[in-house]
């Protein structure tokens, strides 16, 4: 038996070696092909000042998009948080447009079929065509300048902390009820805006549809920025094994809200691999698939996890 089976080795190693140049070529289209589906992308996020005039707040999103791009390399672009607008529920009726009609997103949609990038634009307050309610939304542009996706903040930010802050977005603002997931450059990436990344569930939701990256445009406070914004950040990297940015507008001390700043990206391991301090800035991170896959392989907590105990699942509307 053992002569057997040495000798069906032996006949193995030989057409291997026969056919070595065929097999090699086999071999090397097989990893290519698997190394170019999971690459990953370079992205950069831009931490904008924001002030009262909305043109000039369009037209600085724009120069810098041509900058991270042009220079940097970038080909996603991410921008923050209210960057049409001030930050304030008694800014939001003034600043509202309609998507895909209003002005800023026509800008954001010729400026990404201009640089042929996808174009993660941030959020913008949406007055809805249909109803006139106000929501505080993201879209999602295609280097062919066409709307892929757009998402409604779901958890509005209501708090009040003694001494600290008090904000309200319910007085002027409606939640969305949908989750919002794009396809780009071999991977799937799940949007989220601010007060949402304090939601694990929403989170676990993004990576049970098998999101490698989680987007989040947020605007934290000097109060709750220095507490939770890398802590919040980096917990759900951890939760979900993917990467995960945060992107803020720079910090403006004379504001009615002042931001905390500090945009970031956050690998699988849980670990910052590029931030911003609190002005200005623009922050560049090579986005890195393989990663994924190797956390998500080496400590497999998805496959691992007790789901005839527990289990999180959207609710089916």
């Amino acid at each position: 038996m053992e002569q057997i089976k040495t000798n069906k080795f032996k006949k193995a190693c030989n057409l291997l070696a026969d056919n070595s140049c065929l097999f090699r070529a086999i071999i090397a289209t097989i990893f290519q092909t698997i190394t170019m589906a999971r690459a990953g992308f370079r992205i950069a996020l831009l931490q904008l000042k924001v002030g009262a005039n909305k043109q000039q707040n369009i037209e600085n999103a724009l120069t810098k998009i041509r900058s991270a791009v042009t220079d940097k390399g970038a080909r996603i672009v991410a921008l923050p948080e209210c960057f049409n607008s001030p930050y304030g529920t008694q800014h939001f009726p003034a600043y509202a447009e309609e998507i895909p009609t209003g002005e800023t997103s026509r800008s954001l949609a010729a400026i990404a079929k201009e640089l042929g990038i996808y174009l993660i634009g941030g959020t913008i307050p949406e007055r809805c065509a249909t109803d006139s309610k106000l929501y505080n939304t993201c879209t999602v542009w295609s280097p062919e300048g066409a709307l892929m996706a757009t998402y409604r903040k779901i958890h509005l930010f209501d708090i009040n902390i003694p001494g600290g802050i008090t904000f309200r977005e319910s007085d002027v603002l409606t939640g969305g009820s949908d989750l919002a997931t794009v396809a780009i450059e071999g991977a799937k990436i799940g949007i989220g805006i601010c007060y949402d990344i304090r939601f694990d569930e929403l989170a676990r939701l993004y990576r049970n549809q098998g999101c490698d990256m989680l987007i989040y445009p947020g605007a934290f406070n000097m109060k709750t920025g220095p507490l939770h914004w890398e802590l919040l950040a980096r917990g759900r990297a951890n939760d979900t094994q993917s990467y995960v940015a945060t992107i803020s507008p720079a910090r403006d001390a004379s504001a009615g809200y002042v931001a905390w700043g500090h945009s970031m990206v956050v690998d699988p391991w849980a670990k910052v691999v590029a931030e911003a301090n609190e002005t200005e800035d623009t922050v560049v991170a090579d986005v890195n698939l393989a990663t994924v896959d190797e956390v998500r392989a080496q400590i497999p907590i998805f496959s691992q996890r007790r789901t005839d105990l527990y289990t999180t699942n959207a609710v089916e509307k």
